[in-house]
């Protein structure tokens, strides 16, 4: 984050430039967006009810999420950073920093989506058809959209594991198995940090790990927002 904040500055192994930067991290508009950079929401607290929790995720349907994700699927092994926006049933997701991902833009809404990779543009009615032909591995898109947030799908039933919390830690539903760690504390709702899909066909895993969240407030009816 320093490098994004104070790219001017050259740090040399001598006394005069560690005073200069002292200096520079006194000023206080400065010293406080590096505290807002490092911020952390707090740990996930107890949760009283997961029906109420339930509903508050249904309700959250806007939002904006960046971290990586780390695939593994037939003994190959990537992992490009992820930015996903979820405007209601409308989604953005962009894959890059991976040679096989290249930088590929997923644009859907239900029964359409378009997959941009390298200048291709190509369609199809279901996501999880464009990327595994184009990319090579699966990635349930239309499940995740639940699965990321700590829901099961709607489409089918789903058996759920609790940890000591009250809060979902372990789900299991059409083959896949999704784990939560790192739950933290937006407001009154609970979002995962990290989350791992697997299934054992195949040898699929998806690990999404340093997951940052922004929530639309105004959207959702959120009372407060949820980011880092």
């Amino acid at each position: 984050m320093l490098t994004a904040v104070l790219p001017f500055i050259t740090v040399y192994p001598n006394r005069d430039s560690r005073v200069r930067l002292i200096r520079l991290l006194s000023f206080p508009g400065l010293l406080s967006l590096l505290i807002a950079c490092t911020s952390m929401p707090p740990p996930a607290v107890e949760n009283s009810s997961w029906v109420v929790h339930r509903d508050q995720l249904q309700q959250l349907d806007s939002w904006l999420l960046r971290g990586r994700v780390n695939v593994r699927y037939d003994e190959e092994s990537h992992t490009p950073r992820i930015q996903w926006q979820q405007q209601q049933q409308d989604y953005n997701i962009r894959l890059w920093g991976t040679f096989n991902a290249g930088n590929t833009t997923i644009d859907g809404s239900p029964g359409f989506v378009t997959m941009e990779t390298d200048g291709n543009v190509l369609t199809a009615s279901s996501p999880e058809d464009l990327i595994l032909e184009q990319l090579g591995y699966e990635l349930p898109v239309s499940y995740l959209e639940y699965w990321i947030k700590g829901l099961p799908a709607p489409a089918s039933s789903a058996e759920l594991s609790f940890n000591a919390l009250n809060q979902l830690s372990r789900m299991y539903q059409d083959g896949w198995t999704i784990s939560y760690t790192d739950l933290r504390q937006y407001g009154a709702i609970t979002l995962p940090r990290r989350v791992e899909v697997t299934r054992p066909r195949n040898d699929i895993r998806l690990r999404f790990v340093g997951l940052v969240w922004t929530i639309d407030e105004d959207a959702n009816g959120t009372p407060n927002e949820a980011r880092n």
